[in-house]
């Protein structure tokens, strides 16, 4: 009976780990090309900014909110970030007469631009108790609209943004080793940099511990001292500037950006959260299972593509995880109280 119990306690905690596990050896077993060296290396190249955006997500639904404004902050911020960095010889630029700004200004007003619709989104939550599902929609929408102004201005007029510049380009595209296969993208590492960073908050810092006691139980951790107002400003805003920086990427990634960039990105970004472990009910989630999550849904995406599985089954298949993990998630917590 003790083995059993241990075995079962084995698969609970590590659920996550063993699903992804066997959808690899899946693949692989119908198609064993899809363990080759450039199929791995692609998979965690399309799966960096995703991650990004997903580490992001996680520190709202820690706290039991959701974040639903997203995907529209990766877009505005590929756009801001595109728009003023393209080549000066390029006849179709954003702004004709922008001089040639150095890299990092552009980078860092777009991750800024991610802050400040972050701490909006948490001065909305806090002081006005505005649930965050209708404040962070309220933004979503807003968003769209302010990116939509923007990149309709003269003279792009609604034009995608291309002609970007090399030294941009290269945070997406470059890399370090050889060329080929085993090279090893830069935005691969700014995603590890960036969740090894995220675990150290979630983890060493009190802004994490407040993080999991607000998720837990608000109303305790108010008892307990915790200033949850200027916690979750603070959460939010570090959200936003994740999101941004995402956007940042993925403009570099493709190449160019439109203001549709980054729709739907935050429900994969959620998606991937609860499957990776993070409760729909706030104060559980830990970094390693985001990126597993994550991976999860790289692997569905283009595993899945890969062997030519129908892009309409892969939809079902991916909304089966989705309802299995919260419905695994809600029976656990039920079981709780």
């Amino acid at each position: 009976m003790a083995r059993i119990k241990n075995a079962q306690q084995f698969m609970s905690q590590n659920a996550i780990y063993i699903v992804l596990l066997l959808l690899v050896v899946c693949i692989a077993f119908w198609d064993p090309r899809f363990l080759s060296v450039t199929t791995i290396r692609d998979i965690f190249l399309q799966s960096s900014t995703r991650a990004i955006i997903a580490l992001g997500a996680a520190f709202i639904l820690i706290t039991g909110g959701v974040d639903l404004s997203a995907g529209r902050v990766v877009g505005l911020t590929a756009v801001l970030s595109a728009s003023m960095l393209q080549l000066s010889e390029y006849p179709r630029k954003f702004f004709p007469d922008l001089q040639q700004l150095p890299l990092w200004v552009p980078v860092i007003l777009a991750i800024a631009a991610g802050l400040i619709v972050g701490l909006m989104n948490g001065f909305i939550v806090s002081k006005f108790s505005v649930p965050p599902f209708i404040a962070t929609l309220g933004t979503m929408v807003a968003v769209y609209g302010l990116n939509s102004i923007y990149f309709d201005m003269e003279p792009n007029q609604s034009q995608p943004i291309g002609g970007l510049r090399e030294d941009f380009s290269r945070l997406g595209t470059g890399y370090i080793g050889p060329s080929g296969p085993y090279s090893v993208p830069y935005i691969v590492i700014i995603a590890i940099a960036v969740a090894l960073l995220v675990w150290l908050v979630f983890n060493k810092t009190r802004l994490g511990k407040n993080m999991y006691a607000i998720g837990g139980n608000i109303q305790a951790a108010k008892v307990s001292g915790i200033n949850v107002s200027r916690n979750l400003i603070a959460i939010y805003a570090i959200a936003g500037a994740l999101y941004g920086l995402a956007g940042v990427l993925e403009a570099a990634r493709t190449g160019g950006a439109t203001n549709n960039y980054g729709n739907m990105y935050e429900l994969d970004a959620i998606a991937a959260c609860v499957v990776g472990g993070v409760s729909t009910s706030g104060g559980i989630g830990t970094v390693p299972g985001i990126m597993a999550g994550v991976l999860i849904f790289g692997v569905i995406n283009y595993g899945l593509t890969f062997i030519g599985v129908n892009p309409y089954w892969q939809l079902i298949i991916k909304g089966l995880i989705i309802v299995s993990a919260v419905a695994f998630d809600m029976r656990k917590y039920v079981a709780k109280k």
